[in-house]
């Protein structure tokens, strides 16, 4: 009897798309492992398995990501991350360390990394904001992914207003480092929090323009209005 996940390979194979895959390896520098699929048919495959589940536990839904996870494809990858988030009602404080062994075992692209910390991972900051302290350790790793979960986990958050003083601390902590998927993390979540906090985020950044990356410069100021992007943009 085939088990949900072999069910669920079968479907993605029988919907995969060879030009759809080539064009998706372009969005990446990395080697990824993509089947070919459009995001919308992705959705609507994760939706109907998931409905079919009978048991929607948050441990067995866990146990079946973590199958998703190991088989390297990223569509499999996006599945696992629909479905972690599926179970948000569940969470617990620690369940912040199975999102971090995750983060660390298996994310090798920003496409797997912004999937599972937009939304999973930052809807466990929201729900436990005790857990700010292991986005911060997060952004002192020396894994590139890792510290890019430590910011684009803070981008939902970010637009709703919260957490404006750990942002600015995540931010120093990632404020001169040369990987360029890390500048514009840090840069997207300033960007995010600029949204209900434009003139404090205008201030950091001014006060930091001529150490920040052009790169993070340049993604924090995107939705100001184009007087303070000229000021911040302006030479010292």
């Amino acid at each position: 009897m085939e088990t949900i996940i072999e069910k669920i390979r079968k479907e993605l194979k029988k919907n995969a798309d060879e030009r759809t895959r080539i064009q998706g390896e372009k969005f990446f520098k990395e080697n990824v492992r993509i089947y070919g699929l459009k995001s919308a048919q992705l959705v609507q495959i994760s939706k109907e398995f998931y409905k079919s589940l009978p048991d929607k536990s948050k441990s067995k839904i866990f146990s079946l990501c973590e199958e998703l996870w190991k088989s390297g494809f990223l569509e499999e990858a996006g599945v696992a991350c629909m479905w972690s988030y599926n179970v948000r009602k569940q969470y617990e404080p620690s369940d912040f360390k199975v999102f971090e062994e995750w983060v660390n075992k298996y994310v090798n692209n920003w496409a797997a990394c912004d999937s599972l910390c937009n939304h999973t991972v930052g809807s466990l900051i929201e729900m436990y904001p005790a857990c700010l302290s292991g986005l911060k350790r997060w952004a002192k790793s020396k894994n590139r992914w890792v510290k890019r979960a430590s910011a684009v986990s803070l981008i939902v958050p970010a637009r709703k207003g919260l957490f404006l003083e750990d942002i600015f601390e995540i931010a120093d902590i990632l404020h001169s480092d040369p990987d360029d998927m890390v500048q514009k993390g840090y840069g997207w979540m300033l960007k995010a929090s600029s949204q209900a906090h434009q003139k404090e985020v205008f201030e950091y950044v001014i006060k930091r323009k001529t150490t920040m990356p052009r790169t993070s410069l340049r993604y924090a100021i995107e939705k100001m209005p184009k007087e303070l992007k000229a000021r911040a943009m302006a030479k010292p």
